[in-house]
């Protein structure tokens, strides 16, 4: 009977620590996901107010268009769209790679 306990024990111990780095490696990969789209809206509202002239009117009906098809989906509002914005014009010229946890997970399933 102790063998099998330790065998239980080390078989519970593995599948724990899998089931941690599966939740670590989703949480990264959500905020990666999140913070390029983040980065590609505001890039998107700054484009189109260098070419098109947007005004403040149009990004607040932008913001609200946004949060009636996504009632769901929170930080879509005209202060979180106007620093979407800043945010993509400071890092205009940066390029958003995953993160080292994320890339494995994506090497896995290939």
């Amino acid at each position: 009977m102790n063998g099998v306990d330790k065998s239980y024990i080390s078989i519970l111990e593995s599948l724990k620590e899998k089931i941690r780095l599966a939740r670590l490696k989703t949480a990264i990969t959500v905020n990666t996901e999140l913070l390029a789209l983040y980065w590609e809206i505001g890039r998107t509202i700054s484009q189109q107010q260098k070419q098109e002239g947007w005004g403040a009117k149009v990004i607040e009906k932008l913001a609200q268009d946004l949060k009636k098809e996504f009632p769901d989906f929170k930080g879509l509002s005209l202060r979180n769209l106007w620093y979407m914005k800043s945010f993509a014009e400071t890092w205009a010229g940066m390029l958003i790679v995953q993160p080292p946890v994320a890339q494995l997970q994506s090497n896995e399933n290939q």
